[in-house]
Order: structure tokens, then sequence, then C-alpha cells
């Protein structure tokens, strides 16, 4: 008796998360990436400055205004928003290519991104959002960071609830009370969103053969 794994193609998929600041959206993505080999974090291009310990062409592409809207007008970006006063945007082509590789991208990005990205890849996205379990675990996460001057950590705050109200344009909704049972349900996510019929494009081709072989 022999055990086969046959290799049947598919089209990758577009997993986003989003989450207002501080509902811990970062670090379910870390640990998405660290557990599974793939899936791979697309890289926004951000006229933000870098951040202690970002790296430019890991964390973000850091560039500069004039350069960002060049690449908006000439329609090389998927998508762009402006939060907090930033440019952010998904450059056009890694994009289209992993997806037509079969390669699945991880998307950290907000609403606004996320309209835009159903507007032109509906077919392709999953979208999920993350909420934090309470308005004071928000604010705790956000001021643990020690990243962000308080003038910033209060307008976080306050625009929490704005973004949190988008979250029935979503697929998924992750209450993130705790990271390790959110991981899983996230993980649990991207499982099932992989095995859709649509998104395997040789499903047909292996099912004929496995009818010719039993005919």
């Amino acid at each position: 008796m022999t055990s086969e794994n046959p290799k049947i193609e598919r089209r990758g998929l577009l997993l986003v998360l989003s989450s207002p600041s501080g509902a811990g959206k970062t670090s379910l993505a870390r640990a998405l990436l660290d557990a599974d080999s793939g899936i791979s974090l697309s890289v926004s291009v951000t006229t933000r400055k870098p951040r202690p310990g970002e790296v430019d062409g890991r964390d973000y592409w850091f560039v500069d205004e004039a350069k960002f809207k060049a690449m908006s007008e000439s329609d090389r970006l998927l998508e762009w928003a402006t939060v907090f006063g930033n440019y952010y945007g998904t450059p056009r082509e890694p994009i289209e290519k992993a997806l037509a590789e079969g390669r699945d991208v991880l998307f950290d990005i907000d609403w606004q991104g996320t309209q835009q990205l159903s507007e032109r890849m509906a077919g392709d996205l999953v979208r999920v959002f993350v909420l934090p379990p309470s308005s004071t675990a928000l604010e705790q996460r956000l001021r643990s960071r020690a990243q962000d001057p308080e003038e910033v950590v209060v307008k976080r705050m306050a625009q929490a609830s704005s973004e949190i109200s988008h979250w029935a344009e979503y697929d998924y909704v992750i209450v993130n009370a705790d990271l390790a049972e959110s991981s899983a349900a996230l993980r649990a996510i991207l499982a099932a969103e992989r095995l859709r019929r649509d998104r395997t494009t040789g499903l047909s081709a292996f099912v004929r053969t496995l009818q010719s072989a039993l005919s």
C-alpha cells in the first residue's frame, strides 16, 4: 500500500488583519509568520519615519512624499491611505506575482486600505478584524509600547471608536483577549480559506485524472 500526497495547484490569497492601534494585530501577524512558512508579509511603502528597530525593506519601504505620490499616480499601488498624517500603500507588482504563483500574503493594514483591496482584489481577499477585549486593555497596550508620546496615545484612543465601527465589513472577527488562542483562531481561518474550491485552480484537472483512473 502506498501513500500519496498530490500537489494540486491553487491561487494564493491575501489575508488582511485590521484593528485599532494596540489591539494586537501586529503580534498576531508575527506569530502567524513564525508558525507558517507558506505566508509572507506584504511590505508597504510609507512616508512615516522609521521607529527604533525598524529596517527599510523589511518592515516598510520608507520613502518621501514626492515618491509616494508618484507611485500612486502611476497606478503602482493597490491601495493607499493617510493614517495620522502619514501615507501608507501596497505596491502592486509583488502582490500580483505572489498570487499567480500560489503564494499567500499577509497584510497589516487599516480599514481604508482594506476597502480599496476589496474593490480591486475581492476574490483573493480574506478579511480579519481584531478587537481588544476592553477599552482598558487597549489603553494599557498602547502605553506599554512606550514608542509614542502622550499626545499620540490620546489621539489613537480617540480614533479607536471610529476604526472599530468598520468591524462588520470583515469576514472574520477575533477578540484578542489571549494571544495564543487568537493565534490558533487565525491559523484555523487561513487553513480553511486555503481549501476553498474556487481558489484551488488545479482541482478540476486532478478530479478528471482521478475519475479517468477509476473508470
